[in-house]
C-alpha cells in the first residue's frame, strides 16, 4: 500500500528547508502511522532529495504528522539551478511511500 491510499500531504519551503505534512484521511489512522511513518522511513524515501536532518512532530490534536526536511531544496527556490526547487512536488513524492 502507498500513503496516499490513507492519507493527503500538504509541502511549504523556506530557503532550503522543506516541511511536508501527512493527514490521515480517517483520524483512527493517524496512531498506526505515528508507529509505521518514522523518520528513517522518510529519509531513506526522500535520499536522492532531502541531503541534512529531517525531525518529526506529531501533532494529535489534529491527527496529522510534520516533517521538517533541511538541505532539502538545492539551496531554495532563489539559488537553485534546479527546474523545480519548490516544495509544493515533494508532497506527493511523499504519498508515493510504500508502507
Amino acid at each position: 500500500m502507498k500513503l496516499y491510499d490513507i492519507a493527503h500531504s500538504r509541502a511549504g519551503d523556506k530557503g532550503d528547508t522543506l516541511t511536508l505534512s501527512l493527514i490521515p484521511y480517517e483520524e483512527k489512522d493517524f496512531d498506526w502511522l505515528c508507529k509505521t511513518v518514522t523518520v528513517e522511513k522518510v529519509k531513506e524515501h526522500l535520499k536522492d532529495t532531502v541531503r541534512g536532518e529531517i525531525i518529526r512532530y506529531a501533532l494529535p490534536n489534529i491527527s496529522s504528522l510534520l516533517f521538517v526536511c533541511h538541505h532539502a531544496l538545492s539551496g531554495g527556490v532563489t539559488t537553485s539551478l534546479g527546474l523545480d526547487a519548490h516544495g509544493k512536488t515533494m508532497s506527493s513524492a511523499l504519498l508515493e511511500m510504500e508502507i
